[in-house]
């Protein structure tokens, strides 16, 4: 199917037809005349009746009155109509037309208007007014969107005219970050239903694996795949009946069937046709099967001693739940039916560890140092922090100046890694956001292993935010790409043997035999000691660069050749936050990639 289907009113369009057709390549051009390249039609009309629900976009290139003539007969509703976008022929202005976002028709006219250099049109309410999109949100994130109101427009027509709102936020996830650190000003951030007070309120937004009572005003529930749904039954159950007890059930406890993620159960019951009933009866999601070996080792609240005796584990539905939900929270507890002497079952229902609004740790590359060189998530972890612990002899105290009002800034410096745990885990216990800072990418000598250890013992949540390593900074300082085309395609990140022994197969001459281009962390202080190593197989000749606080206001950088290396870092006194680099790629001009060879061809260049 043509995904999307550009369609023109006049030849003379042809020429911004075909450009944007190069960066959308599943797109089709129709016009009247006879041109290599397009298809040709007989009338817009007919075009248009033809493509109007097989494609998912059309794009006009000329008049409005054309475009809006020709798409009214075919509109039905803005959940099943095409994204409809129009150009005028000038190529100045990109209209976003019809189905703005459920369609799409907002992001086309926007990624059509950067490819054109014209202006995208958007006249969606909520666009215009930085609001949420309430209607394309739930499919971004991958929740399931229900209304409590006839037609989901009358809680967004709340939204977008600013009406009191109220944002329950009862799990965690990359979704309910955004929505925290986006959320207008009409609106006021709940965690807990209980502390809603609902008069105050015309409009609910509730993120929640439940449901919960109407109390006379319209809600808008965005369910998140998040429960884990663990099964047990008797040898050869009879599936009948079960699924429809199943979902009564599971309602009747407030809990959404749509946010279950996934079925589980033991290898002993996967011929088991209750499974394949519920898989099918909640739209053919995932099923898990584990071993008893795999199940043994997790503790749940209601063991069975006759289901050890057949099983060897003690646990079936609980057991596997906990499982597929990364050892998350047990919200529903065993649950068993016996619905006939044949058809005997077992239930229950966990929450998967990472989306359990709790205390947690998020680890954050800083990057090398520049503030603006942290990433744009990284920056909004140190926004929302409760607590930044950053590493200060190496992480430029400015990364902290854009935490919150109220939040705890400490330098890690001068603690021991005890003292360190100590405090993020006095904060964690809380229920608190913690940002732990480290240089460049935490990754990377970053030593965060022994951290995560102390995490993983007292299973806390925690998580891992990239950063701009050093090396790319000294890559970009030294205007150098650090591989060359069938010259060196390898970069060696490595370090000297100082107080921390180096493994007898990593010693710095053994590396050296590659003559890539190493990048030498943590050993300007025993620089005597990596010059003469690198030079029992580099050539004395080889160039070299000291690189000191790359991206500080106070970075320096001295080049030279691999022979005269110690002088150089003695001389300029160079000693902690100094980035050695070798090899002949850098400042290299020579040879050539076949990426961009009119030779090579490949699948976006024919």
């Amino acid at each position: 199917m043509t995904k999307t289907a550009i369609i023109l009113t006049s030849e003379s369009s042809l020429g911004l037809a075909q450009t944007i057709k190069k960066d959308l390549p599943n797109a089709r051009i129709y016009t009247k005349a006879e041109i290599e390249g397009t298809v040709q039609i007989t009338s817009i009309n007919e075009c248009v009746e033809e493509l109007f629900t097989k494609v998912g976009s059309l794009v006009f290139i000329g008049a409005m009155g054309i475009c809006v003539r020709s798409i009214a007969p075919y509109i039905v509703d803005k959940y099943t109509d095409p994204a409809v976008v129009n150009i005028d022929s000038t190529g100045k202005y990109v209209v976003s037309v019809l189905s703005g976002h459920v369609g799409g028709a907002n992001d086309l006219s926007k990624q059509i208007a950067n490819i054109i250099g014209g202006e995208a049109v958007i006249t969606t309410q909520s666009d215009n007014t930085n609001l949420w999109a309430l209607d394309t949100i739930g499919q971004k994130y991958g929740w399931e969107t229900v209304t409590n109101t006839a037609n989901l427009n009358y809680p967004l027509t709340s939204f977008v005219n600013k009406k009191p709102t109220a944002l329950l936020l009862d799990i965690n996830d990359e979704g309910t970050t955004y929505l925290e650190r986006t959320a207008p000003d009409h609106i006021d951030v709940y965690y807990k239903y209980e502390d809603i007070k609902l008069h105050k309120y015309e409009l609910l937004i509730a993120v929640t694996p439940y449901l919960y009572p109407d109390a006379g005003i319209q809600i808008i529930y965005y369910h998140p795949k998040v429960l884990h749904l663990g099964v047990g039954c008797r040898k050869d159950c009879d599936p009948k009946g079960i699924t429809d007890y199943l979902a009564a059930e599971i309602k009747g406890l407030n809990i959404a069937m749509s946010s279950i993620k996934d079925i589980s159960s033991i290898d002993l019951k996967k011929d088991e046709a209750l499974l394949n009933d519920i898989q099918a009866y909640l739209k053919n999601i995932p099923v898990n099967i584990y071993s008893a070996d795999e199940l043994k080792d997790i503790e749940v609240p209601n063991p069975s001693q006759k289901v050890k005796e057949v099983t060897t584990v003690s646990s079936v539905s609980e057991a596997t739940a906990i499982k597929s939900a990364n050892g998350g929270l047990l919200i529903l507890e065993k649950q068993k039916a016996v619905l006939s002497p044949s058809n005997d079952f077992t239930f229950a229902i966990a929450m998967d560890r990472e989306a359990i609004r709790q205390g947690h740790i998020e680890i954050v590359g800083a990057g090398p140092g520049d503030p603006d060189l942290i990433s744009v998530k990284g920056r909004y972890f140190l926004e929302a922090a409760d607590l930044i612990l950053y590493a200060g002899s190496l992480v430029p105290v400015e990364l902290t100046y854009c935490a919150k009002q109220g939040a705890v800034v400490r330098s890690s410096a001068s603690m021991d890694l005890e003292e360190q745990f100590s405090i993020m885990k006095e904060f964690y216990d809380k229920g608190k956001l913690v940002v732990r800072l480290h240089t460049g990418d935490p990754c990377i000598y970053g030593a965060i292993q022994e951290q995560m250890a102390f995490f993983d013992e007292y299973k806390m949540s925690y998580h891992i935010t990239p950063g701009i390593s050093s090396f790319l900074a000294a890559a970009a300082a030294l205007e150098s790409q650090f591989t060359i085309p069938e010259k060196v395609q390898t970069i060696i990140l490595t370090r000297g043997e100082g107080r921390t022994p180096m493994p007898e197969k990593e010693k710095l001459h053994l590396l050296a035999q590659s003559q890539s281009t190493m990048c030498i962390f943590l050993s300007a202080t025993i620089v005597d000691q990596v010059q003469e190593e690198l030079l029992v197989h580099y050539p004395p000749a080889t160039p070299v660069a000291a690189c000191y606080k790359l991206t500080w206001k106070d970075e320096r950088i001295y080049r030279g050749e691999l022979k005269d290396l110690a002088k150089i870092i003695k001389e300029n006194n160079l000693t902690l936050t100094t980035m050695i680099v070798v090899g002949d790629a850098i400042g290299n001009r020579e040879g050539l990639s076949k990426l961009y060879s009119n030779q090579f061809k490949h699948l976006f260049r024919k």
